[in-house]
């Protein structure tokens, strides 16, 4: 901000209108998908977008709610007993990387492998596509993957299963 120009205002006002009519939906359906209030994904995305962007130094930065971890903010929320709980959880952890920050101990992650990242971000999109091939078929029972897959290729199910997508 120290060497920011009113001229460029110009340009970066539509540029952060357009970013905000892209990001105001991504951050609601996250909200939604993770199971936590709509509110959360306005309030994740407006921290993400001006907070980040005050303290961070850098000029350029995306920051905001992920959809990788849809899942794991749900099984949090369901496993901790709900969202307050979960809140407090999210708390604790932002004071831990607030220390860690403070003590530069983010050099560790240098010793990551490059593939053990790709690794996991590449599991992450097969799960995604994974949980949606039983929405696709036309199949949306919860046990799709322990009992439902194999009867979804009986024989006269993989028409009707067909004859459904058509319909969507």
């Amino acid at each position: 901000m120290k060497y920011y120009r009113l001229m460029w205002f110009r340009h970066d006002l539509p540029a952060g209108l357009s970013v905000f009519l892209v990001a105001l939906p991504l951050c609601l359906g996250i909200a939604l998908a993770s199971g936590a209030p709509v509110y959360a994904g306005l309030l994740s995305g407006i921290i993400g977008g001006l907070v980040v962007s005050l303290i961070s130094g850098s000029h350029l930065s995306v920051s905001g709610p992920a959809a990788g971890l849809t899942t794991l903010v749900a099984a949090s929320i369901i496993s901790l007993g709900g969202y307050p709980v979960f809140l407090l959880a999210v708390i604790v952890a932002g004071l831990f990387q607030i220390i860690l920050g403070v003590l530069k101990a983010g050099v560790i992650a240098n010793y990551f492998p490059s593939s053990v990242i790709k690794g996991m971000l590449a599991a992450i999109g097969i799960l995604l596509i994974s949980k949606q091939i039983p929405l696709a078929l036309g199949y949306d029972q919860p046990d799709f993957w322990t009992s439902g897959f194999l009867q979804l290729f009986t024989s006269g199910k993989i028409t009707s299963n067909f004859q459904t997508l058509n319909q969507h």
